[in-house]
């Protein structure tokens, strides 16, 4: 099977990319679910139903298959090359991959919720919520890229200056959007 190594490689790497696309573009769906909200009657029905429709089929047509092929490929990838496993960076990826799944499983209630028609959170919160997902990609895809050579104090001030900006843009976009 090693020699198919590359194969199952790439075909993790999509399927990660393709589960991401999903985690990303779904808290969108529920942002614009909690605006139709404040809709008119007419044009709230119309478009939530529209927006609950493009949700349903984005999170079990793309993000769901996608999060378990992605896992599936990960574990064969660690059957392969099971010294990964004595690694400290691979440890650390393991531990934000688990994150991510969890993300994944609360996104899905919060999913469920939005198909039942309750909306718990605001649209600020939604935001915050989206940008969960970048914060594990931006961990992951340097764990990976640079593994041992990791200087654990410059990934935590990178990390923490990451999730700074992202609030800061949170806050400027609601800032923005408060004034028109």
């Amino acid at each position: 099977m090693i020699e198919y190594y590359n194969y199952i490689k790439a075909l993790h790497l999509i399927f990660i990319i393709t589960w991401f696309a999903g985690l990303f573009y779904i808290p969108r769906l529920f942002i614009y679910i909690l605006d139709a909200q404040k809709k008119p009657d007419l044009e709230k029905k119309i478009l939530t139903t529209q927006l609950n429709l493009m949700s349903k089929r984005l999170w079990y047509i793309i993000t769901w298959p996608s999060a378990i092929l992605a896992i599936f490929f990960a574990i064969i990838l660690i059957y392969l090359v099971p010294s990964w496993l004595m690694q400290q960076w691979m440890l650390i990826k393991l531990v934000f991959a688990t994150l991510l799944i969890i993300y994944h499983l609360k996104t899905h209630s919060m999913y469920i919720e939005f198909k039942n028609g309750e909306y718990k959170y605001s649209s600020t919160f939604m935001r915050f919520w989206n940008e969960g997902a970048t914060i594990i990609l931006f961990s992951i895809a340097f764990l990976v890229s640079i593994k041992n050579t990791f200087s654990w104090i410059f990934g935590l001030f990178g990390l923490i200056g990451l999730i700074f900006i992202l609030i800061l843009g949170i806050r400027l976009y609601k800032k923005l959007n408060n004034k028109k």
